[in-house]
């Protein structure tokens, strides 16, 4: 992989710490600013931060890092701080080597946190366990620069042993923690961050994320695939500059070819917030709070940086990382690198028999899906009957869910779910958070039990069945990514995206949403392999009322 190296470059410098632009020229030096000279005019370009997504799961993109920052660095993204916590629930502290090694491989600036929280919950089958032991490790490596996300805010909140050990060894070895918290607000909030837990990404109210904030905690505004916060909380922006970074967490890829953090930018700017507290949240405060090592344009600084045409419309022209040339004028320069495929995947084929469901009553709990959201709702609903069985009715949008285990033999846990749209046919994934077992959404039970058995084949994968037509994504990394190219695999998923919206979903990102609603952290009501699951009681409830 050979980049261009950058030597020396004029325009007007956009200068955090000082809050001005100015005519500048930078001279760098075996990848770091040797100088930064002002001058009297500059070509008629800019020189900004790059910019850094402040929480993401990479194994979101369904793309290894080498891929994920061959699309990334064309947005003007030159690094992240990145949760491993998905592969971590497949293969453990061994999946965690693995993305470390992978994003080794190019310029791009992965900074890796430690997952707390593996397995998420007791309430799931997980293909690993990470201890406080193993966290410890972790954190004493110089990639792994924070705690992950501590999803599990009961356990704070109740003194829960574990979850105390693995805050304390973060706390003891002086790295920050990242929280988890959706919906926290008050006593609770500030006790959470008591416990010495520094931000927030989940907060999906201005009034709640105003609560963390006053609890002495950050506020990471959230703008991925399924779950949109941004219009709700980029108000912070101009109220607290200081207290707010971007995040995309998990970014399909079709949506990652598009943009990155710089779309959170621009439509910050175009909101009429200050360009210098949009740059800050985009790039100062995440290097600042996380100790990053990524330069901000001071000399001794790392040579990393973008370049627009205009501070209006940010269009980034260059992204330059390390002092070399990673992407130009829409094209990386980020070789195409293919990756081993370390993998646990130990399910058996499933019949349509496998689902069915008999009806103990005539009324059952419902999973209601939001859009944009990860949240759910519990409703009550009619059961529908065919028999003695409780049966899908796409025509009132209520269709059956199950969840698989991917480790091993086991019945599926079948469910009800609506907001999904499907008319017809299936879809399914083994993307589905946290522990990555298959969850499946279906008008009917053969279309549900073929579109599993598509991503069984493949050891991993997101599938769409319809009638005679039957679609698959292989995702042979850990069942969660390709290492296939990303613009390859981009094309691939939307076309997939697209028979399952054609197959009714109105959903902005169907395959998203359907991977959340086996993430038992997040209320209200959720699917697990093992049943029907509340949230907010944090306990297993029966299907049927």
């Amino acid at each position: 992989m050979t980049f261009e190296k950058v030597a020396a470059v004029d325009g007007s410098l956009v200068d955090l710490r000082t809050r001005s632009v100015y005519p500048a020229r930078i001279r760098v030096s075996e990848g770091h600013i040797a100088s930064v000279e002002r001058l009297e005019t500059a070509p008629s370009r800019y020189i900004l931060p790059g910019f850094i997504d402040a929480h993401v799961h990479v194994e979101s993109s369904m793309l290894t890092p080498a891929q994920f920052a061959r699309l990334a660095v064309v947005h003007g993204t030159v690094a992240t701080v990145s949760d491993p916590h998905e592969i971590a629930n497949v293969l453990g502290t061994e999946g965690v080597e693995f993305m470390i090694e992978d994003g080794r491989r190019t310029p791009f600036k992965f900074h890796f946190g430690a997952p707390s929280c593996v397995p998420a919950t007791a309430f799931e089958t997980a293909g690993a366990v990470i201890d406080a032991d193993d966290v410890e490790r972790l954190l004493r490596r110089p990639e792994v620069v924070y705690l992950a996300e501590m999803m599990n805010w009961p356990g704070v909140l109740h003194d829960d042993s574990e979850v105390f050990a693995k805050l304390s060894v973060a706390r003891r070895l002086g790295k920050p923690i990242d929280g988890h918290a959706p919906g926290l607000r008050g006593e609770d909030a500030a006790r959470y961050a008591a416990a010495g837990i520094t931000t927030d990404h989940e907060s999906y109210e201005l009034e709640e994320a105003r609560d963390k904030i006053s609890a002495g905690m950050r506020i990471i505004i959230r703008e991925g695939s399924a779950a949109r916060n941004f219009d709700e909380l980029h108000p912070l922006i101009s109220e607290h500059p200081d207290r707010v970074m971007f995040c995309s967490d998990d970014k399909h890829p079709d949506e990652l070819v598009v943009g990155h953090i710089d779309r959170l930018v621009r439509r910050a700017v175009g909101l009429g917030h200050d360009l210098f507290d949009v740059l800050r949240a985009a790039s100062l405060n995440p290097v600042e709070h996380y100790g990053l090592g990524v330069g901000l344009l001071r000399e001794g600084d790392a040579a990393d940086f973008i370049m627009v045409d205009s501070l209006d419309e940010l269009r980034v022209r260059k992204t330059v990382i390390g002092g070399m040339v990673v992407s130009e004028d829409g094209e990386s320069r980020i070789d195409d690198l293919t990756s081993p495929h370390p993998n646990r995947f130990s399910a058996t084929p499933v019949r349509g028999a496998d689902f069915a469901v008999a009806a103990l009553s005539d009324r059952m709990r419902v999973i209601e899906a939001r859009d944009g959201q990860l949240i759910t709702r519990a409703v009550v609903l009619p059961v529908i009957r065919a028999q003695d069985r409780a049966v899908s009715d796409p025509s009132r949008d209520v269709l059956k869910i199950a969840v698989v285990n991917r480790y091993s033999k086991a019945p599926p846990a079948v469910a009800f779910i609506r907001n999904m749209g499907l008319r017809e046919g299936a879809i399914a994934s083994s993307v589905a958070h946290d522990s990555h077992n298959i969850v499946v959404v279906g008008a009917d039970d053969e279309s549900m039990a073929a579109a599993v058995n598509l991503i069984i084949e493949h050891r991993g994968g997101v599938a769409a069945v319809s009638g005679s037509l039957h679609r698959v994504l292989p995702l042979p990394v850990a069942g969660l990514m390709s290492d296939e190219d990303g613009y390859g695999v981009a094309a691939a998923y939307s076309e997939i995206d697209a028979i399952a919206k054609g197959m009714g979903s109105g959903l902005r990102s169907p395959f998203m949403t359907l991977s959340f609603m086996a993430l038992l952290v997040i209320p209200e009501l959720k699917l697990s392999d093992r049943g029907l699951f509340d949230g907010r009681r944090f306990e297993f409830v029966d299907v049927f009322v």
